[in-house]
């Protein structure tokens, strides 16, 4: 595996972990059933397009129903009076609103069609939403539960190792102190046994020589008290 191959996957890996410590599953929940929610309100609009589509195709073949109403009396009127010229383009006009109201109902019915699918759609979408509301709502409720719990947890395991650092902590003090007490009393042994002088005392060599300096002036002392009493 190449060098820039090995960061690639260390930058991802990274990443995922990064991308994975911050990401709360709830919001992404919310945020997934926010769009399915925005998918059914599109699904609403085109079915309302279609339907005031389909709408304004029925109007417009109402009136040409009504306007051959109209010109059938308009042909009749033009026999009557002997136009039959006139009765002809009277019903050549009709011939014709008859040809636009029969594709007007083919269109009609194919936006019928259309407007079917759109609410058998929307009303498939609908119950998989509330499916998705339901289960989002049980698993955020089960993470929120488990995230408590961990929390909890978390302290707990908390203050054991602080109540062990705390017991780590007298041991270390009994020991020191018993190390103490031992180092004293092996210090009052040896100055007894004279190994060592008490603090600020003479040694030895000290009190011989001062003890040599006492007895020589005692000594002297004495001598020259006879001799003044010989005289």
């Amino acid at each position: 595996m190449g060098l820039f191959k090995r960061m690639e996957l260390v930058v991802k890996s990274k990443a995922n972990k990064l991308l994975d410590r911050y990401e709360d599953p709830r919001e992404t929940l919310d945020y997934s059933y926010q769009k399915q929610l925005e998918l059914l309100q599109q699904v609403k609009r085109s079915t309302a397009t279609v339907i005031t589509a389909k709408k304004r195709l029925e109007l417009q073949k109402v009136k040409l129903q009504q306007n051959i109403q109209k010109l059938d009396s308009q042909a009749i009127d033009s026999v009557n009076a002997g136009r039959d010229d006139l009765a002809r383009l009277v019903l050549e006009r009709k011939a014709n609103n008859v040809i636009e109201i029969e594709n007007l109902t083919t269109q009609i019915q194919e936006q019928e069609i259309e407007q079917q699918k759109l609410i058998n759609t929307e009303k498939k979408l609908s119950a998989k939403i509330n499916a998705f509301r339901t289960k989002k709502e049980t698993i955020k409720a089960q993470y929120t539960a488990a995230e408590a719990q961990v929390k909890v947890k978390e302290a707990v395991t908390g203050i054991s190792e602080e109540m062990a650092d705390v017991g780590f902590a007298i041991d270390r003090a009994e020991e020191k102190t018993e190390n103490m007490r031992a180092k004293s009393a092996a210090l009052d042994e040896m100055v007894e046994l004279g190994a060592l002088d008490e603090i600020g005392g003479e040694d030895e060599i000290e009190r011989e020589l001062k003890k040599m300096k006492t007895t020589t002036g005692v000594d002297d002392e004495l001598a020259k008290l006879k001799a003044e009493m010989e005289k």
